[in-house]
This record gives C-alpha cells, structure tokens and sequence, in this order.
C-alpha cells in the first residue's frame, strides 16, 4: 500500500495546487493543546510535521525554539509525542504524520526500538536534521524496511553532483530548504531564485516530490506555488506565543492561520 506521504501528494497534484505541510512542536504548549492543534489544522493541512523539542535545536529560529522551550518545560518525553500521534491517529480526519527533530532522540531510544515505535504508532516519515547523506544511508534502509519515508534534506549550496547522489538513494519525498538560514528567517532571496533552484532539483527525478521550506509565511506562499508541498513552522509557532499571550485560544487562531494558507494556494 502507497506510503499516505505520497497519497497526500497525489491528492493534492489532482486538485491542481501544492501539499500544505505544517510543523507544530510536540507538546506545545501542553500534550492536550498540542493534539487538539493537530487534529484542527488537519481540516486544512495535507501532512503534518510534528517537531521533536530540543533543547538545543540548531536549526530552529526564535518562534521555534520557544515553542520547544514551552513543551521541554512542560515535561515532554518522547513517549509521550508518539502517545500524541497514537491519538491523533485515532482521529476521524487523521492526516500523514512527520516526525522531525536531531539523531539523539533516536540514539537515545535505540535505532530499532525508535522504528518499531514509529511503526506501532503510524508515523509516516522522518526528517533527522543532523543526519546527513551519505552517514544516513544505514538508517534510511531501516526506515524503508517499515515503510516510513526518510526524508533527505537538500540546500542552495548542495553541489549537483552531491544532489544526484542523495536524490538516487531518497525515498519519493524530498526537503528543498529556500535559504542558508535558520527557520522563521525572512525571505533573503527571491521567490524566483528559489524555484529556479528547485527545478534544477525536479529534474534530476522529476517523479519524486520536493517541498520547499524555511520563510514561507502568509505573504510569500502564494509565490511559490508551483512547488509539489511547501511548509509552514515559524508563522504557525508564532501564532500559539501570541495566542497564549493574550489569552486567546491558540487552537481557533492557529487554525485560522493554517486555513488562509491553503486558500493563498489553491
């Protein structure tokens, strides 16, 4: 049965517009808040990233890493986020689910134990971000072999030639990220710029889907919708900080983000 990471594309490629992923910390700002934000902004969103708070995430902006500070304060183990996706799972509405966050959550619980987990809860795909290609390459066999997509992460200053290597071995879903920055930074180069790099990156196997994210907000989406997914995180993090801030229900606003997104790109 096809892996619903890629159904979630084919839907998506037969409506005529790109997948909208968005990312959301686990456990933020509580378990319970957490799911509830997962299984509304499903209504809307076709894949579900779901970040693995670090309390050192070096990838992650502001907006990110005070969403991981709120659910690490909150107490957040990593059984608990595959409790979250257990439930959400359960959900009528249950989209394809994510798992992205660094290699110690997996050392620490032990590569087969991480996977079976994976397997047991339905978690869809993995993005390791300090997991590279080629050092990934055992561990992505693993992934295939419980049919959970590896995701591989590619950057403007990958060489072509590095390109055509990871592209070979990934699985049907690939990471574009638009900018050397970390998330949430500010569009530093041209949505222009940005897609003429993705399609140097669709030709090389114009059958597997690459998303673009870092810096997608409400106002840069629509430019770049001629992508196969794009994804949403810092935008979706801020909203819960000023949601909690003002005492507002972070699932209705972070809900009515999620929704005029996909109206910006359908």
């Amino acid at each position: 049965m096809l892996n619903k990471i890629s159904q979630a594309f084919q839907i998506a490629k037969k409506e005529q517009r790109p997948a909208l992923l968005t990312y959301t910390v686990a456990g933020d700002s509580t378990k319970k808040l957490s799911l509830e934000i997962l299984k509304s902004i499903s209504n809307y969103a076709d894949i579900l990233e779901l970040g693995v708070p670090h309390n050192t995430p070096v990838a992650d902006g502001s907006q990110i890493q005070t969403s991981a500070y709120r659910a690490i304060k909150n107490g957040i183990k990593i059984n608990d986020i595959f409790e979250i996706v257990k439930q959400f799972k359960k959900s009528k509405n249950s989209k394809p689910i994510i798992l992205m966050g660094y290699y110690n959550m997996i050392y620490q619980f032990g590569e087969r134990n991480f996977l079976n987990k994976c397997k047991e809860t339905k978690v869809d795909g993995l993005i390791v971000v300090d997991l590279p290609w080629p050092e990934n390459k055992s561990f992505t066999k693993k992934c295939k072999k419980k049919s959970i997509y590896f995701i591989q992460l590619l950057s403007p200053t990958t060489t072509k030639q590095r390109l055509k290597k990871i592209i070979k071995d990934s699985h049907p879903m690939n990471y574009f990220i638009s900018m050397l920055s970390t998330t949430g930074g500010k569009l530093k180069v041209s949505a222009k710029e940005i897609l003429s790099n993705y399609n140097k990156i669709k030709k090389i196997n114009p059958r597997k889907n690459v998303v673009i994210g870092f810096g997608i907000t409400e106002k840069t989406i629509k430019s770049l919708k001629k992508a196969d997914g794009l994804v949403v995180g810092s935008a979706i993090c801020k909203e819960i900080t000023n949601s909690i801030k003002k005492r507002q229900n972070p699932v209705t606003n972070v809900t009515n983000v999620v929704k005029r997104l996909k109206n910006k790109i359908v």
